[in-house]
């Protein structure tokens, strides 16, 4: 691992600790070098996983393709950084029990919008919207309709 401030690759690691789903390790570690401290997240990759595309075009997964777009979708809510990894992970999870190694884009679109539904209503609405192409306000009025409906209309 490269020294952020120096660049030395010599470093040893201070401290290990693993997340709560024991699916990533976070190690603090100090330069060799120059002795600054820095952090470091190593998550499990899933190799082999393949989205299918609507036009039949089959695509690498890219998981922070996927986290880019939840983390636009809660912009500015209050939801917690490691939530929103949290979620990436869920959705992970979900998807690679549902599926095998070829996953519908569809599937990964519902799967993200389920997990967002239950924790940010926001997001979800966000989200939903280019999902689901809105095209005008009457299909946002629409969806926070079905949504006020599903929730039996809790605010989030």
């Amino acid at each position: 691992m490269r020294c952020p401030k120096c660049t030395s690759i010599e470093d040893k690691v201070i401290d290990s600790r693993i997340s709560r789903e024991g699916n990533s390790i976070r190690r603090r570690r100090e330069c060799g070098e120059c002795g600054a401290r820095f952090t470091t997240i190593e998550t499990l990759v899933r190799d082999g996983v393949v989205v299918l595309k609507h036009d039949g075009r089959r695509e690498d997964f890219d998981r922070e393709k996927l986290a880019r777009s939840i983390r636009v979708a809660c912009h500015k809510r209050p939801i917690d950084p490691e939530r929103i990894g949290m979620l990436v992970d869920d959705v992970m999870d979900i998807l690679e029990a549902r599926h095998d190694s070829e996953i519908p884009s569809d599937a990964i679109g519902e799967c993200v919008m389920e997990q967002l539904r239950k924790i940010d209503h926001v997001a979800y609405v966000r989200f939903a919207s280019v999902y689901k192409e809105f095209r005008d306000v009457s299909e946002f009025v629409s969806e926070i309709k079905d949504l006020g409906k599903q929730s039996g209309g809790e605010n989030r």
